[in-house]
């Protein structure tokens, strides 16, 4: 609804500063302008960032991951450089759809999906709903597959769709953000603690109302309730990477993901928080490029 009242971010103003900007892609598409980087050689690896975040969250992966797979990752909609699309809200349906286009539009599809977050769910609707291409590896950081229930699920969706219509509130939301300790606050609520690179460049992203308002747009139209009843179909192999110290995925929606996937393999990594992979982005990548080396070549 609120789709053109905020000036989106402008590429000329971010480019000399925006991490790997030198592999920056702008896609359109009749339902959506994607953002997207393309580097690297080998298997295409899709990473798919978490609500609020864009690709600068993979910027310390990248080097380790390009030397071995072609690795492509959006800002998705309503993110960042990938502005929300008039008459097209970013449900969870919505994104996955406009993605596979964006792929078919790039000739690429994955081997392997890493989502973080809300991003995994992406990546799951994506898999889900292309029974007919070849079956990703399916790695969630810190996955977001499942709704909350209870008390949450009644109080969250509908704070966030009055959020996401009024026209002030990502105006407010952005204002506040140039506060440098409100934002590191935000970031060790989800139990991460960030180097300064890493605060500024969610400081900067949330100092945008654009990009406030896609967030905020993006959690009005969630909706995980058929992800829930459809998560046990995919059938492939399913590596799960979690924050021991995450506060913002209570443990009992992946304990309850494990019994509709119970081919997946966990690692719990002790003392990182919900963005584990940007406390410890080297050692995320040698562990998820080795995983994918040893279920590709099981036994090599």
């Amino acid at each position: 609804m609120w789709a053109g009242l905020h000036a989106p971010m402008d590429w000329r103003d971010w480019q000399d500063r925006w991490p790997h900007a030198w592999h920056s892609r702008f896609v359109d598409l009749p339902e959506q302008h994607w953002h997207v980087q393309v580097s690297g050689q080998g298997p295409v690896l899709l990473l798919l960032h978490g609500t609020g975040a864009s690709t600068h969250s993979w910027r310390d992966l990248i080097p380790v991951l390009e030397p071995h797979c072609t690795v492509v990752r959006p800002d998705l909609p309503g993110h960042a450089f990938s502005p929300l699309h008039a008459g097209h809200p970013p449900s969870l349906g919505h994104i996955a759809t406009s993605l596979c286009h964006l792929l078919d539009r790039l000739g690429l599809w994955p081997a392997a999906i890493a989502g973080h977050s809300a991003g995994a769910a992406v990546a799951a609707r994506l898999m889900l709903d292309q029974p007919d291409r070849p079956v990703p590896l399916l790695i969630g950081l810190n996955p977001a597959w499942l709704p909350l229930h209870g008390l949450a699920a009644w109080l969250f969706p509908p704070s966030a769709r009055l959020l996401a219509l009024n026209p002030l509130a990502a105006r407010l939301i952005a204002a506040q953000a140039a506060r440098t300790q409100l934002v590191r606050r935000l970031i060790e609520m989800t139990g991460s603690h960030l180097d300064a690179a890493g605060l500024e460049g969610y400081q900067r992203l949330l100092q945008s109302a654009a990009h406030v308002q896609g967030v905020l747009s993006m959690m009005a139209a969630w909706n995980l309730d058929d992800l829930e009843v459809r998560l046990g179909q995919i059938r492939g192999a399913v590596r799960i990477h979690l924050g021991g110290a995450d506060r913002t995925i209570p443990g009992h929606l992946v304990r309850d993901a494990l019994v509709r996937m119970p081919q997946a393999q966990v690692l719990r990594v002790p003392g990182l928080g919900h963005l584990a992979h940007e406390e410890q982005p080297v050692e995320t990548a040698t562990t998820l490029l080795r995983w994918l080396a040893e279920t590709r070549h099981p036994g090599g």
